[in-house]
C-alpha cells in the first residue's frame, strides 16, 4: 500500500529559478560552455550589467522606456555609446552604456571611463606586493584570466599607491609607544642625477601600542644607516605626535642610543642581545662557537644583573686570552645591556631582542629579492609599503603577556602611562 502511494505521488514542481537554470544549461556539454571565451558566464555578465545601467537610466529620467510620462520632461534616452572593453576576473567584456540627450546620466555600476572592474586592481597590487615583476604579472593574468594587460597599465595601477604611501607616512601617531624597535634594511636604488646604482638604507621603525599591537610608524630612505640620520627619523616621529617612549630596542650602531635619548630623554635604550651574540661569535672559530655561545647564554639568562655580571667575568676569565674582542663587546656595552634585567620574564621576552622588526625586514627582503635594483626611491617605497601592508594583516593580537607588561609599566611610571 505504501509502495502504491509513492508510485502515484506527483513529482514536485520546479520553481521559476530552477526552470530558468534548466533552460540556461540545456546545451551544456563542457566547462568551456560556461566559463569559456564565449561562455554563459560572460554573456550573462554582459546582459546583467547592461540591464542594470538601463535601470539606472530609468531612475535618472524618472520614467520607463516609451512611457507617456516622459513627454515634455526635456530629457530622454539617446541610444548607447560606442562599446567599451571592461576587464575583470572573467576576461574582457564589451559593454554599451545607455545615454540621455542632456548628457547628465552618470552610471554607477560601471562608471564613465571605467575599464576595470572593482577588485581587479587589487589583484594586480597583491601580485606586485609579493615581488612579482611587471612581466610576471602580465603573463600570469593572461594565463589565468585570458586578459592581456600592458606593462604600462600595471605601472599605472601601482603608481596610484604612492598617494596612499604619502598619506601613511604623514599620518598622526599615538602619543605614547611603550616599546619601539628600530632597524634598517639595505636596497639598491638608482641615483637620479648620476644614474649610478647605490646602496641605500631603508630605516624602519616599529612600535608597540598601548594595547600591545605592533604598528610600523614609517619608512625612511637614507644614503646610509647612521646615528645622525636616525636622529632625523626620531625627530620626525616626535613631530607627528609621539611624546614618550618607555623602551627603545636597537642594534649596536655607534651613537644610536645617544640619538634616541636626545629626542626621548626618558626612554631606556636596550641593545639587542642577539646582535651582541652574533658580533661576539664573529671573533670565534667555527669549532668553538657552540661552546662560546653557551657561555654567553649564561650571561643574558641570569636572574639578576648581579648574577649576570658574575657570569660575564667567568666568561672573560675563560675566553679573554683567546678572543679578547668577544669579551670587550660585552664590557663596552654593559650599561646598554643591563636594563632588561630590571624586568620580569614577560617583559624581557619582548625587549631583549629586535627579532620582531628583523622578522618583518626578512619578509620585506623576500619581496624585493627578485629586483636587482629600483629606478627610484619612490619605486622602492611603493613595493616595500605593499609588502608591509600584507605583513601587517597578521598583527591582530597583542604581543605575548602584554597585560602583565603594562601592569609593570604602570607601577614603574604611573605619571607616564596615559589613563
Amino acid at each position: 500500500m505504501v509502495a502504491d502511494k509513492k508510485r502515484n505521488r506527483r513529482p514536485k514542481e520546479k520553481t521559476a529559478e530552477e526552470q530558468l537554470l534548466d533552460k540556461l544549461f540545456a546545451d551544456y556539454k563542457s566547462p568551456e560552455d560556461v566559463i569559456g571565451e564565449s561562455g554563459l558566464l560572460k554573456r550573462l555578465t554582459k546582459s546583467l550589467l547592461e540591464r542594470a545601467m538601463n535601470a539606472e537610466l530609468t531612475a535618472h529620467l524618472g520614467y520607463e522606456k516609451h512611457a507617456t510620462a516622459g513627454r515634455g520632461t526635456g530629457n530622454s534616452r539617446n541610444g548607447t555609446s560606442e562599446p567599451k572593453t571592461v576587464t575583470g576576473d572573467f576576461g574582457e567584456i564589451e559593454l554599451r552604456t545607455p545615454r540621455d540627450r542632456n548628457g547628465t546620466f552618470e552610471p554607477k555600476i560601471v562608471a564613465k571611463g571605467q575599464t576595470r572592474f572593482t577588485g581587479f586592481d587589487d589583484k594586480i597590487l597583491s601580485m606586485y606586493a609579493r615581488g612579482m615583476s611587471t612581466r610576471d604579472i602580465t603573463t600570469h593574468l593572461e594565463e589565468i584570466y585570458g586578459v592581456e594587460v600592458s606593462p604600462a597599465l600595471i605601472s599605472q595601477v601601482t603608481d596610484a599607491v604612492m598617494d596612499e604611501v604619502k598619506a601613511w607616512q604623514n599620518r598622526p601617531l599615538d602619543r605614547v609607544y611603550p616599546i619601539l624597535y628600530l632597524d634598517a634594511l639595505h636596497v639598491k636604488i638608482r641615483n637620479g642625477e648620476s644614474r649610478h646604482v647605490e646602496n641605500r638604507a631603508i630605516h624602519v621603525v616599529m612600535g608597540v601600542t598601548m594595547e600591545g599591537i605592533k604598528e610600523v610608524l614609517g619608512l625612511w630612505v637614507g644614503t646610509n644607516e647612521g646615528a645622525a640620520y636616525w636622529l632625523h627619523v626620531l625627530t620626525e616621529i616626535q613631530g607627528r605626535g609621539v611624546e614618550d617612549v618607555y623602551i627603545a630596542c636597537v642594534d649596536g650602531l655607534k651613537g644610536f642610543p645617544e640619538a634616541i635619548e636626545t629626542v626621548f630623554p626618558q626612554a631606556q635604550v636596550q641593545l639587542c642581545i642577539v646582535h651582541l651574540v652574533r658580533a661576539s661569535l664573529n671573533f670565534v672559530p667555527w669549532k668553538q662557537r657552540k661552546q662560546v655561545a653557551a657561555d654567553l647564554r649564561a650571561i643574558y639568562t641570569a636572574a639578576t644583573e648581579t648574577e649576570a655580571e658574575q657570569r660575564r667575568e667567568e666568561f672573560a676569565a675563560r675566553w679573554e686570552s683567546k678572543y679578547p674582542m668577544a669579551v670587550q663587546i660585552w664590557r663596552r656595552n654593559w650599561a646598554r645591556i643591563t636594563p632588561f634585567f630590571a624586568y620580569p620574564a614577560e617583559i624581557r621576552r619582548v625587549i631583549y631582542t629586535t627579532n620582531a622588526i628583523e622578522s618583518l625586514n626578512m619578509s620585506l627582503r623576500k619581496v624585493i629579492k627578485t629586483r636587482g635594483g629600483f629606478p627610484s626611491e619612490e619605486a622602492a617605497l611603493k613595493l616595500l609599503y605593499l609588502g608591509l601592508r600584507n605583513a601587517a594583516k597578521k598583527w591582530t593580537m597583542p604581543v605575548r603577556d602584554w597585560k602583565l607588561a603594562m601592569n609593570r609599566f604602570t607601577i614603574l611610571w604611573p605619571d607616564r602611562v596615559p589613563q
